[in-house]
């Protein structure tokens, strides 16, 4: 069994302070770098994913001057902005690969991106042999639920990290959790 961690957006922009920072998200950033100082071995592979949006569109309606919210969001990680840079007290070293996604469209799933190498999300777990995914990141009823949604679509047995994830609200936040637990995956607090 080869097991990966998807690490989901842990983005400037993402965490306190940012265009659309949620509350523990610069947390989130030093409990996954802790994780994997701590436990070196842990995973076969680490994927790492970023918005990484258009700075000349409205990346297919994703930006909009009067957002919902929900559909529609203010500008946010603009590729080569720091707001689209990984939050500092996240240590990327421990990064095998990187994946950029919502270049001209949204983008919620690390599936919707692609790697530094052209790769999908998919390809490369399948090249790798990749069965088992830990995600962790931001934002839990955003982004981190459409990723480990679409990694059980995938075949993948997947566990959600759930001291290492922060969402945008407390009430849909939950909502996401039950609708990963509902859908397969496995809630996993403290380790």
């Amino acid at each position: 069994m080869t097991s990966a961690l998807f690490i989901i957006d842990v983005q400037n922009d993402f965490t306190e302070g940012g265009a659309l920072g949620v509350e523990g998200g610069a947390a989130v950033a030093a409990g996954i770098t802790r994780l994997l100082s701590e436990h070196p071995d842990r995973y076969d592979v680490v994927f790492a994913s970023r918005d990484w949006h258009d700075d000349d569109n409205d990346n297919g309606g994703h930006f909009h001057e009067s957002p919902d919210f929900v559909d529609t969001w203010p500008e946010h990680c603009v590729a080569g902005t720091p707001g689209a840079d990984y939050h500092p007290d996240f240590d990327v070293r421990e990064v095998d690969v990187h994946v950029r996604k919502g270049m001209g469209e949204p983008a919620y799933s690390i599936f919707q991106g692609t790697t530094d190498d052209g790769e999908t999300v998919r390809e490369a777990l399948d090249r790798l042999g990749v069965t088992r995914i830990d995600v962790a990141g931001i934002a839990t009823d955003y982004c981190v639920l459409a990723s480990a949604l679409d990694a059980i679509a995938a075949g993948r047995e997947v566990r959600v990290l759930t001291d290492l994830v922060a969402g945008v609200a407390p009430v849909s936040s939950e909502k996401a959790l039950r609708t990963l637990e509902e859908a397969g995956a496995q809630l996993v607090g403290p380790r």
